[in-house]
């Protein structure tokens, strides 16, 4: 992991144009109009100052046409007026658009919170306090291991002390600093001494997901957690979460962490303890640099987007859009593999969406199931991916990987039998 990392694709490429003149559909259904985008992800700017080696956009470079200020300004106009609740601010990084404050800004002028999330390099002093000033809620830090770990991950030598340094900073300005984490394979057990020492630094809450294989990351399957790992990591995160809530800080597991495992109703809480199934399109919304619009943030752009503010207004998009409604009314029948015979298939919908689609090419199986491992461990089986199809080396691309079924190798089993029954422990040594 800490040597050089594979250069067969570009680490940032020039993204391709915005799909324009998107078809919408003719009708509008109710249940098109009682979804509402709760809370909006925006990629303000695809140009970033890191290189992450698990980055899904592989930013680096500005789209092309990417939204100028006056432009951004009336889409923040567009999402109050549809009920927005929150809207988060990312990129690349999104204080490296030139008009990334007045932005912020008019988010919260309009009501709505404001929150960022960031790498860390770029914030100073002086931006810490214009973040207070411009009324953000929080702001989000990404870290995903201790120093050489993360550093390496994130491609530039001194991160980790730039992301300490933007934590100190912004609570220096009375804000709530969250911590956003992803679990690759080398950070595994670098995560709770991780969290501990940034409980120890003051951070409010820890926002944690694995990784998943969209654009480096499917470079570099190596980072990938393997699926018979989650009897791992959801222990781990419970563990972390029980001292977190001790100490008044609030532990969010991502929406491709759980799935009714015996951790749920612990992880939970604030959900009444069962993750909800996929909410892309129906309470979530992703805008991307150019104007281009997707359920979720994190969804692949070529088969997500649904349409582009410069050609549709925002309610239009949202509304009419075939790819932003798939989550509406979503048949147990789109469920295949393990998923479709799954005793909780019909609550569950497949899990993530986005794992799901950037693994096999198409949603509605997703291995990486609390659940789904525990049931298959009673029966001495595991699951395992392999990459058999590279990505392509665009923003949101991915390969494509096989599941295979095997039986768990005999010096492995009682480990993994004994961390199912007790919560402790690692399968593999360091």
């Amino acid at each position: 992991m800490l040597g050089p990392r594979p250069r067969r694709l570009p680490i940032a490429p020039v993204a391709e144009p915005a799909r324009r003149h998107l078809p919408l559909a003719d009708e509008v259904r109710p249940i098109d109009r009682q979804s509402r985008p709760r809370y909006a992800v925006w990629e303000l700017t695809l140009r970033c100052d890191l290189a992450c080696r698990h980055c899904g956009s592989r930013a680096g470079k500005a789209r092309p046409d990417e939204l100028s200020t006056a432009e951004a300004l009336d889409v923040v106009a567009q999402l109050a007026e549809m009920g927005t609740e929150e809207v988060t601010l990312i990129g690349g990084e999104a204080y490296l658009h030139e008009g990334w404050l007045d932005v912020a800004q008019a988010i919260s002028a309009a009501g709505m919170d404001f929150t960022m999330v960031t790498g860390g390099r770029g914030v100073t002093r002086d931006m810490a306090k214009a973040l207070r000033d411009a009324g953000a809620q929080a702001v989000g830090v990404s870290v995903d291991g201790f120093e050489a770990l993360h550093d390496a991950l994130r491609g530039v030598k001194g991160a980790f002390r730039s992301a300490m340094q933007a934590i100190d900073f912004v609570k220096e300005q009375g804000l709530r600093v969250s911590v956003n984490s992803q679990i690759s394979r080398p950070a595994l057990r670098e995560m709770e001494p991780l969290v501990d020492h940034l409980m120890d630094r003051g951070i409010a809450a820890w926002q944690v997901a694995m990784t998943v294989p969209m654009g480096r990351a499917a470079d570099e399957p190596d980072l990938l957690l393997q699926p018979y790992q989650v009897l791992e990591v959801l222990p781990l995160i419970a563990r972390v979460e029980r001292r977190a809530r001790a100490r008044g800080v609030d532990v969010a597991p991502g929406n491709d962490i759980g799935y009714f495992g015996p951790y749920e109703a612990q992880l939970r809480a604030r959900q009444g303890g069962v993750r909800p199934d996929c909410t892309a399109g129906r309470q979530t919304l992703g805008i991307e640099a150019d104007g281009s619009i997707k359920g979720c943030p994190s969804l692949p752009t070529k088969d997500y987007v649904g349409g582009n503010v410069k050609d549709h207004r925002l309610v239009d998009i949202w509304e009419r859009a075939e790819p932003l409604r798939f989550t509406r009314h979503r048949p147990s029948s789109e469920m295949w593999g393990f998923c479709g015979t799954c005793y909780y298939r019909d609550a569950c919908k497949g899990g993530c969406s986005w794992t799901a689609h950037v693994l096999f090419g198409r949603r509605g199986n997703n291995p990486y199931c609390h659940h789904r491992a525990l049931e298959l461990l009673d029966q001495g089986l595991r699951e395992r991916i392999v990459q058999v199809e590279r990505a392509e080396g665009q923003p949101f691309d991915y390969g494509r990987f096989e599941c295979i079924t095997e039986s768990w190798p005999e010096d492995e089993l009682p480990t993994a039998l004994a961390l199912a029954e007790s919560g402790e422990g690692f399968l593999d040594a360091p």
